[in-house]
């Protein structure tokens, strides 16, 4: 990449290109861009700590576009009638994906880390990125989440970390298939399971993933990945998991509410490990951080110091607060894995659930709302209530035809499911469930404003 580049960010406030304008950003290159929700007055305070960063900010109509001399970077999904779009194509602008700017800054990087799975990247990612920073090296870190223990008044959304000890650590995505695009010395490989694409079409993916890597990490739990690790020529990997063989083990596992403790067998010792991160979920997070760490040259026993001072991430089973006996819970949850591992760490423990879920689109219902449906059916109560507004809409042209209902309609064991289509009558029906004891979580992806409406429905519960 070069300095002497001028890169244009449509979408700029997305939580992939946020984190990766800020990187290109430190790296002395130019960048602007701009954001439907900066031209529809929503998350302010964001916007303005970009600009305060010196990036420029325009409306989404074309106008930050002035020369060909700019790189376009765009979704490959937004059409040609988006004025950026045209506009960047009516000046002969360079066009590329968020993926296609980060692998070439991470396959530049003389050491790289890549976290790849359907679960648990963002927080595997966070986690070796504070064990490499702890440990003296300095990592460039690329998150899809704003990481806590970076987070600072100069550097409120910290979901990026720019070092200098040639380093880099990210998470990849296997959604839109960029995963193809990297080129890891380390590729961690947290699970395989239904998200945005078929299991065939993963599998793939993530066995070309860990296949080219110089060392391989890969969970022992997970019955996919034990498969696709199985049919591959690697030729330096280790595991990590619960059960016996791994190479990175936990044992004498004790949960708690808002954090958890174990033994971490490795290599003949035995190390205590406690995490600020509740659920056996972060504890598998925690093993795959500290074999990558490892691998990368990291004493173990330093790595297990190192992950006790993780504090976790934003919107990451996030606890809002607690009012009048009830619990708010921010989560990222929005695919049947992880909607379970919250659910399942909820219910390790007393109180009824109220369970609210925004679709992150339509497409998301069709490709897996059957198992979405089953989880929640499955793993809560009759006193619980699992609650579904209408999907976030950014607007495009997508099929809309199968919405939230399809999902609350086949819930018929377990809690109580309701669909209502507008997201500010969920909360007024929230407000009324509420009692004293209860867990609110609030799931959803892609949609920075639930954390807002997490927070709303705090203040409005009884003190």
């Amino acid at each position: 990449m070069s300095k002497d580049k001028s890169y244009y960010f449509c979408g700029i406030g997305g939580s992939g290109m946020l984190p990766l304008a800020m990187i290109v950003r430190e790296s002395g290159a130019a960048v602007a861009g701009s954001d439907r929700a900066l031209d529809q007055g929503r998350l302010a305070a964001k916007f303005a700590w970009l600009q305060e960063k010196g990036i420029g900010l325009f409306p989404q109509d074309g106008s930050g576009l002035t020369s060909g001399d700019q790189v376009l970077i765009a979704s490959a999904a937004i059409e040609d009638t988006v004025p950026d779009v045209a506009q960047a194509n009516a000046l002969g602008c360079q066009r590329m994906t968020r993926a296609e700017l980060l692998a070439e800054q991470f396959n530049a990087a003389a050491n790289s880390i890549a976290v790849g799975g359907t679960s648990g990247k963002s927080t595997v990612t966070g986690m070796i990125g504070w064990i490499l920073t702890e440990a003296g090296r300095d990592p460039t870190i690329m998150n899809g989440a704003v990481m806590k223990n970076f987070v600072a008044d100069d550097a409120p959304f910290a979901s990026s970390r720019v070092g200098q000890g040639g380093i880099m650590v990210s998470e990849v995505d296997e959604s839109d298939g960029s995963i193809a695009l990297f080129d890891p010395e380390i590729a961690v490989l947290n699970n395989v399971s239904l998200d945005h694409k078929s299991l065939e079409e993963l599998r793939v993916l993530f066995g070309d993933f860990a296949g080219k890597a110089h060392h391989a990490v890969w969970n022992a739990d997970d019955a996919e990945t034990v498969a696709l690790v199985n049919g591959l020529s690697l030729t330096d990997s280790l595991s990590f998991g619960f059960g016996e063989g791994a190479n990175f083990r936990a044992t004498e596992i004790v949960d708690e509410p808002v954090s958890s403790r174990f033994v971490l067998e490795t290599g003949g010792q035995a190390l205590d490990v406690t995490l600020q991160v509740p659920g056996r979920h972060n504890i598998a997070n925690a093993l795959a951080a500290m074999t990558a760490a490892s691998a990368a040259g990291v004493p173990v026993a330093k790595a297990a110091e190192a992950i006790a001072g993780f504090t976790g991430l934003a919107r990451r089973f996030d606890i809002v607060g607690t009012r009048g006996g009830i619990s708010v819970i921010d989560d990222f949850g929005h695919n049947p894995d992880k909607i379970a591992a919250t659910l399942k760490t909820m219910k390790a423990f007393p109180g009824r659930i109220i369970a609210f879920f925004q679709p992150h689109g339509f497409g998301p219902i069709r490709k897996m709302g059957a198992e979405l449906a089953e989880v929640f059916a499955d793993l809560l109560d009759a006193d619980d209530k699992v609650l579904l507004s209408d999907p976030v809409y950014f607007g495009g042209t997508v099929d809309r035809s199968m919405g939230s209902e399809a999902i609350v309609d086949r819930i018929t064991s377990g809690p109580e499911a309701v669909h209502i289509a507008e997201r500010e009558v969920c909360g007024d029906r929230i407000v009324e469930w509420a009692r004293t004891g209860d867990r609110i979580v609030i799931m959803g992806a892609r949609d920075d404003t639930l954390s807002s409406f997490a927070a709303g429905i705090l203040e409005r519960l009884d003190g």
